[in-house]
């Protein structure tokens, strides 16, 4: 679509829509699960069909897909040199670098399965995401070096550190890690490793373990086999038009499936660049997006809402970005961007990082993140969901109940079980317990499978689909899933406090659900706001601490004891709603204040409004 061109309204005819997304089904059975083809035979096939091409462009480095292939068997034969095996799991911890691909591509070359570790945690979160993945190595960029360091009682697997020139150690420091294995890459020759390695190795075997966001619980690792990697960039790029003119930009990390399956998955696909930043900035987004003449961005809503939120400037349509991809745009704001940047094909999308279905909105519709058509052609269904009681609504049979238009459901997929078929399986974790519980039996006859989402929809009478919320305790604030329970359960030794309830609530003009804590003080105990976010910042990443406290005479409960939420996140920060105390985070002062409408505009937020 041209930029001149507007964008199209309601009347996009099923037969249009279904057309353009029985092409992205054709593209997604191009690879069968017993074919004899993985990531990496994609990545030499590029090598040896598209070599001089660039993939990838780095500040100032470039790097074609010939060097990214040379790269990626030195990285293999280091790994064989340091007792990788075809089978063997590795973790890797790198922030978004050419060494992340270097890795990954070298590791998959050999026959490893690769796990994706969030550079971003420590702790117990680390720990846990080692043992999960059952990982025999770790490669950790220097950049990291300070998480594992810090982790008391992490595995006893190999460590291997990669430099990083842009974040050097002291020396000091440096003693103790262990370089051997960038080393060895730097001796090890540019030529291919033995093909044998890969010998056996199916299109439907494992290739990277992908962390979800830890909507309940800890972060669970899903599988993500070749054939689904490489079905994902085949489908998107018929989606899109992908081709090898085409530059895409990558600023989210390449440890989240964003970037590393979305965005790498398309791009190899069609032969086309990645221009890749470390991390996103809102002040340099536009430089490189004109620097590197990016014509694709893979986004997430929120970053969005940061780039639409500057001020205006001459140059806001001085770009060549014809289509951009992902999640979280609500019509409010796709509006607000279209009408700022200029017209552009926008592919909002649902899924989840091991759902066994999705939707993409291919019309530029508003809003919507996808369309049904014709319910016979996709997996897709979406379950009648009772919200007040949290449980899905079922007939006098047992059986589940499909939403009508309008009505609010839980997103479901029909697990595919064909040994020759590729779409609709559920993949699942490396946990088999965490597996289970994300499948619904006996959902619409005795003995069917589908995978459960978590996630709230509705569509309208064309068939278009809107996203509502999570299910339960989890909300979505700043593109990450925070867990209700885990939150409560971290501030739950707050001093004086007998109980601790942690909701998500609308905020005006904000995609997602800010957090917020109504708090019941025991008897003749005030509320000490600084001990609060004092306790917050140590204990919580900034995006799950809450935004607004309520202290609270007493706890609203269900029937069954359960705390209750709906009527506290409809009367939100709202103080015409309730007789409590009120305060908003103030992180300046490192506390909480009370709240006013100064103390809203100092942490960026508009009034409530809601109905009081």
């Amino acid at each position: 679509m041209s930029k001149d061109t507007a964008p199209p309204s309601a009347c996009v005819s099923r037969d249009a829509t279904q057309a353009k997304l029985d092409r992205r089904n054709a593209a997604s059975a191009a690879i069968k699960p017993k074919d004899l083809y993985t990531i990496a035979d994609r990545v030499e096939q590029q090598a040896r069909d598209a070599g001089e091409r660039l993939f990838l462009a780095y500040a100032e480095q470039r790097f074609t897909y010939a060097e990214l292939d040379a790269r990626a068997n030195q990285f293999a034969h280091a790994a064989l040199a340091h007792g990788l095996r075809p089978g063997a799991v590795c973790a890797i911890a790198i922030e978004n670098r050419p060494e992340f691909y270097f890795t990954w591509f070298g590791l998959l070359k050999i026959g490893a399965v690769v796990a994706f570790l969030n550079t971003n945690v420590s702790g117990r979160a680390l720990v846990h995401a080692i043992e999960s993945t059952g990982a025999s190595f770790v490669i950790v960029g220097e950049e990291c070096h300070a998480h594992f360091s810090a982790t008391a009682g992490l595995p006893p697997v190999a460590q291997f550190f990669l430099p990083d020139p842009e974040k050097p150690l002291p020396a000091a420091l440096r003693e103790g890690m262990d370089f051997s294995f960038a080393r060895a890459v730097a001796n090890a020759p540019r030529t291919a490793p033995p093909p044998s390695l890969r010998e056996g190795i199916t299109a439907e075997h494992p290739a990277v373990l992908v962390f979800t966001s830890g909507t309940t619980g800890l972060p669970k690792a899903a599988i993500y086999s070749h054939m689904r990697w490489l079905m994902s960039g085949d489908v998107m790029n018929v989606t899109i038009g992908a081709s090898a003119d085409d530059t895409f930009y990558c600023c989210l990390p390449l440890y989240h499936g964003a970037a590393s399956l979305a965005v790498t998955s398309t791009a190899l696909k069609a032969g086309a660049a990645i221009a890749m930043r470390r991390k996103f900035s809102v002040r340099a987004f536009w430089h490189d997006i004109r620097l590197h003449k990016v014509t694709v961005w893979q986004y997430i809503g929120e970053l969005c809402r940061y780039l639409v939120n500057q001020p205006p400037a001459p140059a806001d349509r001085d770009h060549g970005l014809r289509a951009i991809m992902g999640a979280g745009f609500n019509a409010e704001s796709w509006n607000r961007w279209v009408a700022r940047f200029g017209p552009m094909d926008i592919y909002e999308g649902w899924g989840g990082t091991e759902a066994n279905t999705n939707l993409i909105n291919v019309d530029n519709y508003p809003g919507a993140v996808g369309r049904v058509p014709d319910w016979n052609k996709t997996n897709f269904r979406l379950l009648r969901y009772d919200i007040e009681n949290d449980q899905l609504v079922r007939d006098q049979n047992g059986f589940c109940i499909l939403c009508e238009a309008g009505e609010i459901g839980e997103a479901t997929g029909l697990i595919v079980t064909d040994p020759d078929i590729g779409g609709g399986r559920f993949e699942g974790y490396t946990s088999a317990a965490a597996t289970e519980q994300k499948i619904l039996r006996n959902v619409f006859r005795t003995g069917d499978a589908y995978w459960s989402s978590g996630d709230l929809l509705r569509y309208d009478a064309d068939g278009y689909f809107y996203f509502v919320d999570r299910i339960g305790d989890t909300f979505r604030w700043k593109s990450e899933n925070v867990s209700t329970l885990e939150v409560a359960e971290t501030l739950a030794d707050l001093p004086g406090a007998e109980l601790i309830n942690i909701y998500g609530v609308a905020v005006p003009e904000h995609e997602g659900r800010a957090g917020m804590a109504a708090i019941v003080m025991q008897p003749g105990c005030q509320f000490d706001p600084q001990a609060l976010y004092a306790m917050a910042e140590e204990r919580l990443p900034r995006y799950a601490a809450p935004l607004f406290v309520r202290i609270a005479r007493a706890a609203e409960l269900t029937s069954t004891y359960k705390l209750r939420k709906v009527d506290l996140q409809a009367q939100g920060y709202d103080p015409r709603a309730f007789d409590d105390p009120l305060f908003v985070r103030d992180e300046q002062g490192r506390t909480y204040q009370p709240y006013s409408a100064a103390a809203l505009e100092q942490a960026g937020l508009p009034p409530f409004k809601g109905k009081a």
